[in-house]
């Protein structure tokens, strides 16, 4: 299982704090904490990954208040981690075949 960072406030504050030296996985949580997205970043991504489903149309997520992040050593552990959260959480805006 993997073990993510406290949860934060779906802020372009603490966005901008995020480390960008390693991939990410991220989980972008409603009001109530259920996990509604989760998507990865590759290494100096993650700040502009999350800013943009926060602020463009295309890629917001509705409802969005709150998020988590684990640093991985590469995109590659990343891509199989969101697969497996996907498939046991079955987050809302994520496609569930993926």
């Amino acid at each position: 299982m993997i073990k993510f960072n406290s949860t934060q406030e779906f802020t372009k504050t603490n966005i901008k704090k995020l480390p960008t030296n390693k991939a990410i996985i991220y989980k972008i949580k409603d009001s109530k904490g259920k996990n509604i997205y989760t998507g990865i970043a590759g290494r100096g991504e993650s700040q502009n990954r999350l800013l943009a489903h926060k602020e463009l149309k295309k890629d917001k997520i509705p409802g969005a208040s709150k998020f988590q992040i684990k640093q991985v050593k590469n995109k590659d552990i990343a891509r199989r981690s969101e697969k497996q959260i996907i498939k046991s959480e079955r987050p809302k805006f994520n496609k569930q075949d993926k």
